[in-house]
């Protein structure tokens, strides 16, 4: 896991799943003690926590075309352009990340079974109110990068499942 360029070990041990370290050699005392260091307020303040597995050989043989370097480039151009109008009375920082809680309500309106799902994750998951927010303005970027006016349920659900760590799914 990388951590403002920083390569965080998945365990106290360094297991990576690679051919020189084949097995976690750590008990669940020693994991669970590992993992405690990194503080619920930090992990708060990183909007994406994701887990990229290695990739069996057999994966990458038999992969179908994706979309490309170019068609992503676009749509990220695309959706900066959205942001840059929406935001034109903030020309300093006209992006979703900084949005205030007047801006999430008037710019990040969800819909009904996307509240919902934050909602249920909110109290499944324990979420601070930091992190609540911060799902709502990944959603609001995901939507924009999907060219989408509104904020639906589809666009929640993929930034909650960006929130691994709150989940205790990552090392």
């Amino acid at each position: 896991m990388i951590f403002q360029g920083y390569y965080l070990q998945p365990c106290p041990c360094g297991f990576f799943g690679t051919r020189e370290k084949q097995t976690c050699s750590c008990s669940p005392q020693q994991i669970y003690k590992y993992r405690s260091k990194l503080s619920g307020p930090l992990l708060d303040r990183i909007d994406l926590h994701i887990e990229v597995p290695r990739v069996p050989v057999q994966l990458l043989h038999n992969r179908k075309a994706e979309e490309s370097s170019k068609d992503i480039q676009h749509r990220v151009e695309q959706a900066r352009a959205v942001q840059c109008e929406r935001y034109q009375y903030r020309p300093g920082c006209p992006f979703n990340s900084v949005m205030n809680g007047e801006e999430l309500r008037q710019f990040a309106q969800l819909d009904k079974e996307g509240q919902e799902m934050l909602q249920l994750a909110f109290e499944t998951l324990g979420l601070s109110a930091r992190a609540y927010d911060r799902i709502v303005k990944v959603a609001r970027t995901i939507a924009d990068l999907d060219g989408a006016s509104r904020v639906d349920a589809a666009h929640v659900a993929e930034a909650i499942r960006y929130r691994a760590l709150d989940r205790g799914l990552l090392f």
